[in-house]
């Protein structure tokens, strides 16, 4: 066999070599925290119950809407009903034991066991895996390198059936690519005849194989295209006749007038089968049609289309990109044809109807190409044609995965089957439409001729049926023909010859044949190609024979050793051609020939080879045949024309190797494997030439980077992430292998496949546990035979030893060039670098496992000087990196990880201690440039790449030894840890070195744990807030760590506990460098409010106050950081960070721990608590109505897209958009069906992003387990801190904090389970440190009342049980510490009343129960039988229960804002007498009113508490400059008299328990009033303010705060500049006084209020509200609102409905307060009396003239002041008085001068309003104008004397009346502009009208009034006008 043949099929054979490291897949690479295996983990959760989960929605007491029932007049209901209530509710189940006297110990050790025990192992199966792209450490295994197949279909011939029968007609199908003008496939040749019509050929057809009988096949689609169709051609029997005769009885009879031409047809068939005996072996061409592909393929997948389009896409890139394409074609492939998808459309079944006759003349393919082209068409002129009817069945539909009884194109069984008696289904080979990229793995050797025409016009004598016989000849005797050319259909499968169908009577035929050849693996100078023309008698004539030879020609098919191939045009020699013609081409004029036409060239034929061992390229060829020219040892070679000898040899291979650049890169990509095997075999064994020795590395190493790079560039669409070139890496991983090393030798036969395997430590986990490492034994071979697999060669030769002495190690070798070469080549080398590293890594492995080095140690495994060459080739490319990065980014990119991945290969196989060593070079290097650059992030970031990629080799966790624990330093000094210490501040003692050793990034650290150290030091640095540049890489260095611990956890090496704790030792200073970043992380307490502030689930749940354990800036200042400029970390990167640290404390050992807590600072552990803080915030659970609203909010922007959608198609079509929103209107939210059809491509996404019922419900579970884990590993670490108090006794401060987080934990969202651990823990800390919360923590105490209450109503059983055991262990502790519990007692009740007052979700059922338990307990505790603790339990129980009844009421008016107010007035005043609980109470009310706007009450809430507090203040501690109790805050409101503590009842401030809370302080005193002022300032009310400073003053004056004195005064200055700036702009309140009337109101009935409205409402909008609110209470047909402001009788209403009368009212003043209210603000405030004006007349009409004019003023006295600390305020005093017709007119005058008088001396003027003014004044003529007053008024002296005054006064008003006219006037004068001056002599001449009328009225005086008359008289007068006239007074 030819050797390169035999390479070739060594190539396609051979077994592989594959490298399998045995724990790879265990490498963070491998371990993706995918979905499917996360669900895989997630299996068998148990659900927790969560109580935001079961509340039902909204409020469970809407259910039935309750009338208002009427209020008692007590603040609380009857006792007895409320206690007979409780007695009959049941208690929750008692936990046992919870009495029992049992040591702390004991407890702790119990609630420890029920805490682990059915704990999730893996916390980060809980937690998604942060998104980001693919991990930078993830290499995909290379694709198996195979055959390559296009997009593939199966087409399956059914039926052919003309009008007509009478002939056998025989059918091919091909695929034709018109744009590329290309066939795209080989022929499928098919018979569809009857057995009938097969027997007329009976004689010339041999039986035939099984194969030719095929109906089906399979064609491969590249590239598919619009331009792609099927083209079906017919043959019959050659017969007399052109085609068009023939074809004529095809056209004519129908099938169904068959009887009619019986004989006809008849006659017909007798012809036929005279024919197909005479001439049965000829064809001739009959007809043909052609099917659009695409078509087919788009319409049969368009009813299914939408559904598919998604993954269709997917199928066929990914096919794409497998390893077809070039760039050029990439290009081509995506552009248009993104819908030509053959992969998954529905199979069609076509029946073809017409069929064209061929054309005689225009046979040819050009011709084929123009008709199809025509056929796009619309006016097709192949549609004029008449066509011949028939029908043609066929199926197409995808291809299956693997279609049985299928054979390849060379007819062999793609996979076996035994049944050979089966119709099979036939590969059709593709000839793509362009270049694909592929290697060769299959043996294929084929040749397709293609005879096109011929031209014998110029021939003497006859030839006019040509038929041209075409033969494979392997010598030159006839019998030489080869049976090696494929059979059609129905005939043996190979023949000796074949023959071309014959176009009747034409002498230049076309021919449209394809003859398809099995070429001979060994091709010879005597192969080739014999081509014999004949021409074909139709006619049967006597003496003349069948067929007579007419030319010939041949090729030969090798020229030069090549295979020859191409376009021929070929002359034809008349005669046979002589002897030892086939060396010769026919070009040669040999002499003594005849030729046709003058040794023209008159026959065209085209020959195509698709072979996988000729390359069909020159340059690959000249080196292949150098190479096995050298393997053969023949010389002189003769390749081409030229003679080589040996010793020009050298020369030539080097120059051929260089010249391989430029071959064409398809045969290079085809032969790749094969190429690169022979560069890589002239490295390792150096050919021997003339006797020398060649070394051709570099040579080689040269061509490799060049082809390499080469591949790259041109197939860019080939790579993955990594820009690895996947024809390259499928090369490396399966195909290389080491040559063997000798000579000659047989290939080796399929001993094996060899796996390597590396495993470091043999028996798991216990090798690791025992602390011993063998680290040379880490590979262990499970090879197959080892026995010499190359094929040994048992005797060498003289010859052969010679050679193996120069056996070079190709990793050797390839180190070695690559160190020294330089310039261009290492540019390549650089470029490509991860190729020579994989395959020096890959000749490593070999090496070692065939020279049985596995076993060796690893220091011995490599000689020193193959290392010296690595270390320098790692320097020499880490150099370029740190001196590159800039320029090349992406190539720079590339290198790094390629370095990052060698190096992480060579873990495996080298020294460690040497490959740490070469990291550490890298390291170096890159760290000193980025320490030197301004912004380092992007050599930072290649920095982590390399990282990441390092440490995620599958034994990470053994490299960094984590069983060698860090021993303490020899010398006792504290300075080695602290000086290297990454971080800052840790206490040390020298003998606890050892663990502080571990908790720090110490040398000893680094040292011992190398890789981890650097993981560690990156992310300590990368957080550190003073790193310059480096916030970009945040997520990046946080996700190399989680992902890092993410997969350890799920490791199964590392499954057991112990193992675990070992490696999550390696991550101990993960906790020191987490507590560092508490300021930068994301404050996931803020969705709650402000940082450490303790929270509760419920939103309008009661906010409890207290500061943080470390303030931020505090906080920062121990970081060391300047304040806030911190670059904070984003929300999903601190919850990474967050999860790190709790797998760190869920998994290190917990002696270790409590022994480092022990060394902790205070204020380092109250970090960690402040981190713990925030973790339960991170983790807390959403609950699943989150999770369904984020679902629907998604769902919901797909709905708007959806109504857009429909707008944008109806438009605006008036009545068709009607019917359609009538349609839906129908339908409700059903879908109309129209849509579903319409809009699927919109439907789509809403699919994708509507989340499945189950998928919400996995969420929630998952979300709620990771909820209940994070707690528990927090509720774990906590009692880790208080055993280290415990323990050190020195820690007791930190326990606030501990308690702040469980108090945290019990606030947030959690589940059950987690809940019953919490109380345990909690009740375990109150029993070992009882003064903590009575004494040092009050706060706390009232928060963790407020959680335990909480819980007692929750709807939860278990939890209910635990809180309320806890409460009352609470109180007993309390009680044991001093006989009474009055702080738990106050706190309790304090908390209750918070709860009820704010939260909206509270149902006091399960309060009920809870209380019950907690009396059963105080029943059942024998121990405290005897004492005054029962009764005391009881007392207290009692009073819950009756604030909670209080409460139930306050639930129903929650829609009724001014009851509500009015009943939690109500409570706080039931509370008078316990101040806490007032104060309680009227901050509640501060918050409703705060929450309404409504700031001034608000305001007044705030000053009342402070007065409240200043009372009990001021009998507490006797201070000069605090308030003196109430009497200091009059000024600020009158109503703060009610809160001074005077009644009998009044409890001591010193008592136990009352005045506890924070308030009651100075302090807190502070902080009301400050409140206060801000919410006078927010009300606008800023005179307000400066009274609350007054008091604050004093204060901070005694205090000497000249901070805050500095504050105030700064918002005093703010707040009377804003009185400046704002006058004349102020509005407060409006006031309306509103009645209610009839008894459907309850307790309102016949009461009136002033209500207190915003600025500006009018009378329309409160009676708006007022209906819309009680209408709906009470059904709007029963409410009435009575119009007018009459006194309302009772006895007129119908008693059936309710009526409420609003009339607008005005703040009222006596003259004599007017002088004190001067100010807008004054006028205001503290308002008591309002006064409203009916109109009437004695007639009972509202309005009638001047003279019978009266007007009723009613004045309403209310109980308090306003603003007060509600807005309704009840009406006590009623006060009418009636104004006579002149005392009407009075009014009126005064008011009209007023006006006047205020336009005029208005400043800036208004000429406007001055005009206005004056025209209402002087331009009057209108009725009750002041000149019909005066006329009606003065005309004459009244009789009545009581009435004189009245005239008198009247008079003078007329008088003031128009002198403020004139001034007016002259005012006007100065304003106006020369326009108006007409206007202004209109008014002028208007008011001399007016004054002449008014002279006489004016002057006439009363002389009564002039007489001097006794002065008793005068008094009493002067006394009764001045109480004016009639009065009415009503009390």
């Amino acid at each position: 066999m030819d050797p390169h043949v035999r390479d070739c099929v060594r190539s396609y054979t051979e077994d592989w070599a594959i490298v399998n490291r045995k724990y790879h897949k265990l490498g963070t690479g491998f371990n993706p925290n995918t979905l499917d295996k996360q669900k895989e983990r997630q299996k068998g959760l148990p659900k927790q119950v969560f109580e935001s989960d079961e509340a039902p929605d909204g409020n469970s007491y809407q259910d039935e809407q309750r009338r208002s029932m009427s209020i008692d007049d007590t603040p609380r209901g009857s006792w007895a009903c409320s206690i007979f209530d409780l007695k009959n509710s049941q208690p929750d189940a008692l936990l046992p034991n919870l009495l029992d006297r049992t040591p702390n110990e004991e407890i702790d050790h119990h609630n420890e066991d029920q805490r682990k025990s059915g704990r999730h192992k893996e916390l980060f199966a809980l937690h998604p895996a942060p998104d980001e792209e693919e991990p930078i450490e993830r290499l995909s295994v290379p694709e198996v390198p195979k055959e390559h197949f296009g997009q593939r279909l199966l087409v399956k011939c059914l039926s052919l059936k003309f009008e007509i029968e009478i002939e056998p007609i025989f059918a091919s199908l091909a695929l034709y690519d018109v744009k590329e003008k290309k066939k795209i496939s080989e022929n499928f040749y098919f018979d569809l005849n009857s057995e009938q019509m097969k027997g007329m050929l009976r004689p010339h057809v041999p039986p035939a194989a099984i194969s030719t009988l095929a109906r089906s096949a399979i064609f491969s689609i590249t590239y598919p295209s619009q331009d792609v169709f099927l083209v079906i051609k017919l043959e019959k029997v050659l017969q007399q006749g052109d085609i068009g005769e023939c074809a004529e009885p095809y056209m004519i009879f129908k099938e169904s007038d068959a009887a009619k031409n019986k004989e006809k047809l008849e006659k017909l068939k007798g012809q036929a089968e005279q024919f197909c005996q005479r001439l049965g072996k000829y064809r001739m061409p009959f007809a043909w049609t052609a099917i659009h592909l695409m078509n087919i393929v788009s319409s049969a997948g368009s009813l299914e289309r939408d559904s598919t389009e998604v993954e269709r896409k997917g199928s066929w890139s990914e096919r794409r990109n497998s390893s077809i394409v070039g760039r050029r074609s990439l290009e081509r492939t995506t552009s248009g044809d993104e819908a030509c998808n053959l992969s998954s459309f529905r199979p069609a079944t076509l029946t073809v109807t017409n069929f064209f006759k061929q054309e005689g003349d225009r046979l040819s393919d050009e011709d084929l190409y123009k008709f199809l082209a025509d056929m796009r068409r619309p006016s097709s002129v192949l549609r004029r044609l008449r066509p011949i009817t028939a029908q043609l069945k066929i199926d197409i539909s995808p291809a299956p995965e693997n279609p049985h009884y299928c054979l390849t194109p060379e007819l062999l069984q793609v996979k076996l089957y035994p049944d050979s008696r089966v119709r099979p289904t036939r590969e059709i080979l593709e000839f793509p439409a362009r270049d694909v990229y592929v290697p060769n793995t299959t043996y294929r050797n084929l040749l397709y001729v293609y005879p096109q025409s011929l031209n014998f016009a110029n021939r003497q004598g006859s030839a006019r049926n040509i038929t041209v016989k075409v033969q494979f000849m392997y010598g030159e005797d006839p019998s030489n023909a080869m049976p090696v050319i494929f059979g059609k259909s129905s005939c043996p499968e190979f023949s000796k010859e074949a023959y071309t169908a014959v176009v009747y009577h034409n002498r230049s035929p076309d021919f449209h044949e394809e003859i398809k050849i099995k070429l001979p693996a060994t091709l010879t100078d005597h192969h080739h190609l014999l081509f014999t023309f004949y021409h074909v008698s139709c006619q049967q004539k006597q003496n003349t024979p069948l067929e007579t030879p007419v030319g010939y020609t041949w090729i030969p098919m090798l020229q030069n050793g090549r295979l020859k191939t191409g376009q021929f045009c070929l002359p034809v020699s008349l005669e046979k051609p002589p002897q030892a013609y086939s060396v010769l081409s026919p070009e040669v004029p040999l002499p003594g020939m005849k030729w046709v036409d003058n040794h023209k060239g008159v026959f065209n034929v085209e020959v195509v080879a698709v072979s996988s061992l000729h390359t069909q390229d020159p340059y690959l060829d000249k080196f292949f045949a150098l190479v096995h020219a050298l393997d053969e040892h023949m010389f002189p070679v003769r390749i081409g024309d030229m003679r080589i000898m040996e010793n020009n040899l050298e020369n030539e291979l080097k120059s051929s190797i260089s010249a391989l650049n430029s071959s064409q890169l398809e045969p290079v990509v085809r032969f790749l494997h094969l190429l690169l095997d022979k560069l890589i075999l002239l490295v390792v064994r150096p050919p021997v030439i003339a006797g020398q020795i060649v070394n051709l590395g570099q040579a080689s190493f040269e061509a490799m980077a060049s082809i390499i790079n080469r591949l790259h560039k041109n197939l860019d669409g080939n790579q993955d992430q990594h820009g690895r070139n996947s024809l390259l890496a499928s090369y490396i991983y399966y195909v290389f292998r080491l040559p063997n090393t000798y000579p000659n030798s047989p290939s080796p036969g399929s001993s094996s496949v060899f796996h390597f395997i590396s495993s470091l430590v043999k028996e798991g986990r216990n090798h690791l546990l025992a602390g011993g490492l063998d680290r040379s034994n880490s590979w262990v071979n499970t090879g197959g035979p080892k026995a010499a697999p190359w094929g040994s060669n048992p005797s060498p030769s003289a010859e052969s030893t010679q050679v193996v002495s120069s056996v070079e190690l190709f990793h050797e070798e390839l180190a070695l060039q690559w160190v020294v070469c330089s310039g261009s080549v290492r540019e390549a080398a650089l470029q490509q670098a991860w190729f020579f590293f994989e395959l020096m890594v890959k000749s490593m492995v070999h090496h070692l496992y065939f020279a049985d080095k596995l076993e060796a140690t690893r220091k011995n495994r490599f000689p020193e000087r193959f290392m010296d060459d690595v270390s320098a080739l790692v320097s020499t490319i880490a150099g370029d990196i740190v001196s590159r990065f800039q320029k090349d980014t992406e190539m720079v990119e590339r290198l790094n990880t390629s370095l990052a991945f060698f190096l992480n290969d060579l873990l495996s196989i080298m020294d460690r201690g040497f490959v740490f060593g070469l990291i550490k070079t890298c390291y170096k290097q890159v760290s000193a440039k980025v320490y030197s650059l301004t912004n380092p992030s992007n050599l930072a970031s290649l920095k982590l790449d390399f990282l990441r990629i390092i440490c995620s080799h599958e034994h990470y966790v053994t490299l960094n030894l984590p069983c060698s624990l860090l021993t303490p330093p020899a010398s006792p000094s504290p300075s080695v840890s602290s000086a290297t210490s990454q971080s800052s501040g840790f206490s040390t003692n020298v003998q606890d070195q050892k663990i502080a050793n571990m908790f720090e990034l110490s040398v000893p650290f680094r040292q011992q744990h190398y890789l981890a150290g650097l993981v560690l030091t990156e992310l300590a640095v990368i957080l550190d807030p003073d790193a310059e540049g480096l916030f970009g890489l945040h997520k990046k260095v946080i996700n190399m760590v989680h992902n890092l611990l993410s997969s350890h956890d799920s490791d199964p090496r590392y499954a057991d506990p112990q193992v675990k704790a070992r490696v999550a030792m390696l991550y101990l200073p993960l906790i020191g460098v987490i507590m560092e970043t508490v300021p930068q992380l994301y404050d996931f307490t803020e969705s709650h409010n402000q940082r450490g502030r303790p929270s509760c689930v419920a939103v309008d749940d009661y906010e409890s106050e207290g500061g943080s354990m470390i303030s931020q800036t505090v906080a920062m200042a121990i970081a060391g950081t300047s304040v806030p400029q911190l670059t904070s970390l984003c929300q999903p990167s601190s919850r990474s960070l967050l999860i790190c640290l709790l797998w760190v404390l869920k998994n290190a050992d917990e002696s270790v721990l409590q022994k480092w807590f022990t060394d902790l600072s205070v204020l380092q552990l109250n970090r960690l608590l402040d981190l713990l803080y925030l973790c339960v915030s991170c983790f807390e659970y959403k609950g699943k109505k989150v999770f369904e609203r984020m679902n629907s909010l998604t769902f919901k922007k797909s709905k708007d897209m959806r109504a857009k959608l429909e707008e944008a198609i109806l438009g605006s079509i008036g009545a068709r958009q009607e019917m359609v929103r009538r349609s839906r209107g129908q339908l409700g939210n059903q879908e109309n069906l129209r849509w579903r059809k319409d809009m699927t491509h919109w439907r789509q996404n809403t699919e994708k992003l509507d989340k499945s019922r189950a998928e919400i419900e996995h969420e929630a579970l998952i979300d709620g387990n990771l909820a209940t884990e994070a707690n528990l590993i927090i509720l774990d670490t906590l009692e880790i801190v208080v055993q280290t108090v415990s323990v050190t006794e020195s820690k007791e401060s930190i326990l606030g904090g501990v308690l702040k987080v469980l108090l945290h934990s019990m606030a947030c969202n959690q589940s059950a389970l987690y809940l019953q651990h919490c109380f345990a823990t909690q009740r375990a800390l109150v029993s070992k440190f009882p003064e903590l919360l009575f004494e040092e923590e009050t706060e706390q105490c009232a928060d963790l009342c407020l959680r335990l209450l909480r819980h007692c109503s929750s709807s939860i059983g278990p939890i209910r049980s635990h809180a309320s055991a806890s409460l009352y262990l609470l109180m007993r502790q309390n009680f044991e510490i001093g006989n009474n519990f009055a702080r738990v007692k106050m706190q309790v009740t304090m908390s209750l009343s918070s709860l009820v007052g704010t939260s909206q979700n509270f149902n006091e059922e399960f309060l009920r129960r809870s209380l019950k338990t907690i009396l059963t307990y105080a029943e059942e505790d024998l121990e405290l039988r005897e004492t005054t603790f029962p009764d005391q339990v009881q007392d207290l129980v009692f009073n819950l229960h009756m604030i909670l009844s209080d409460t139930v009421k306050m639930k129903e008016h929650q829609e009724d804002p001014e009851m509500l107010i009015d009943l939690m007035y109500r409570i706080a005043k039931g509370y008078q007498n316990s101040p806490d609980l007032r104060l309680t109470w009227l901050q509640n009310m501060a918050g409703k009113h705060s929450e309404r706007s409504n700031h001034a009450e608000s305001a007044q809430c705030l000053v009342h508490s402070a007065a409240l507090v200043a009372e009990y203040l001021s009998m507490l501690e006797d201070r000069k400059y605090l308030p003196v109790g109430c009497v200091t805050f009059q000024n600020i409101s009158s109503n703060v008299l009610e809160e001074s503590a005077v009644s009998d009842d009044v409890v001591s401030p010193d008592e136990e328990g009352i005045c506890s809370g924070k308030y009651f302080t100075e302090a807190g005193l502070v902080g009301l009033l400050e409140q206060a002022a801000a919410s006078f300032s927010m009300a606008g009310m800023y005179e307000a303010v400066n009274e609350v400073y007054k008091v604050l003053i004093p204060i901070h004056e005694a205090n000497r705060d000249a901070k805050k004195l500095s504050t105030i005064h700064g918002k005093l200055q703010e707040a009377f500049s804003k009185i400046v700036h704002q006058d004349g702009k102020r509005m407060f309140g409006t006031y309306f006084r509103v009645g209610f009337y009839g008894t459907k109101f309850g307790d309102l009935d016949e009461q009136e209020f002033v209500y207190k409205e915003p600025a500006i409402t009018k009378l329309a909008e409160i009676s708006h509200r007022l209906e819309g609110f009680y209408g709906e209470r009470f059904g709007e047909d029963v409410l009435e609102v009575i119009k007018d402001s009459n006194p309302v009788d009772k006895c007129k209403l119908d008693p059936n409905k309710a009526y409420i009368q609003i009339t607008y009212v005005e703040p009222y003043f006596d003259t004599y307060e007017m002088k004190d209210r001067i100010t807008y603000f004054d006028k205001n405030y503290n308002l008591r009396r309002f006064m409203y004006c009916t109109p009437f007349t004695l007639d009972g009409r509202a309005h009638g003239d001047l003279h019978e004019q009266f007007k009723r003023k009613t004045i309403l006295t209310t109980s308090h002041a306003f603003p007060y600390i509600k807005t309704r305020i009840n009406v006590i005093h009623k006060e009418e008085i009636i104004l006579t017709p002149i005392e009407v007119a009075i009014e009126d005058m005064q008011k009209k001068t007023q006006e006047l008088a205020f336009a005029t001396h208005q400043d800036p003027a208004d000429p406007k309003m001055l005009q206005m003014v004056l025209q209402g004044s002087v331009g009057t003529t209108v009725n009750q104008g002041p000149l019909e007053v005066a006329q009606v008024f003065l005309s004459e002296i009244p009789n009545d004397p009581k009435l004189f005054r009245h005239h008198n006064k009247l008079r003078l008003c007329f008088k003031d009346f128009t002198k403020r006219c004139e001034d007016a006037l002259r005012k006007n004068k100065s304003l106006i502009g020369p326009d108006q001056k007409e206007y202004q002599r209109e008014l002028e001449r208007n008011y001399h009208r007016l004054k002449e009328a008014l002279q006489p009225l004016i002057n006439r005086k009363i002389p009564q009034l002039y007489k001097a008359v006794s002065s008793l008289y005068f008094l009493s007068l002067r006394d009764s006008f001045s109480r004016m006239s009639l009065r009415k007074m009503e009390i």
